[in-house]
C-alpha cells in the first residue's frame, strides 16, 4: 500500500515539474497584466459561488439579489476583456 502512495507522489512531482517548465517558457507578464489576471480569477470565483447559491436559493427576493450580483459580476468581466 505504501508503494502505491509513493508512486502517486512521484507522479505528482513529475506533473508539477512539467507545469513549471511549461510556465517558464511563457513570456513574463507585466505587473498590470498580473493584476488583471488575478482580478479576473477573483471575479470568476465569485461568479461561481453566486451561481451555486442561486441554484440553492428558494426565496424569490434572495434569488433576485443573486441575479443582480451575477449581472454586476458579468459587467465587471466584460470590462476586463
Amino acid at each position: 500500500m505504501a508503494r502505491g502512495w509513493e508512486s502517486k507522489s512521484v507522479e505528482s512531482q513529475m506533473d508539477f515539474a512539467e507545469e513549471a517548465r511549461t510556465r517558464g517558457s511563457q513570456p513574463a507578464l507585466t505587473q498590470a497584466e498580473l493584476l488583471r489576471q488575478r482580478e479576473r480569477e477573483s471575479i470568476e470565483l465569485s461568479r461561481g459561488r453566486i451561481l451555486r447559491e442561486l441554484e440553492a436559493a428558494t426565496h424569490p427576493v434572495r434569488k433576485e439579489q443573486l441575479r443582480a450580483a451575477l449581472a454586476h459580476l458579468d459587467g465587471l468581466l466584460a470590462k476586463l476583456v
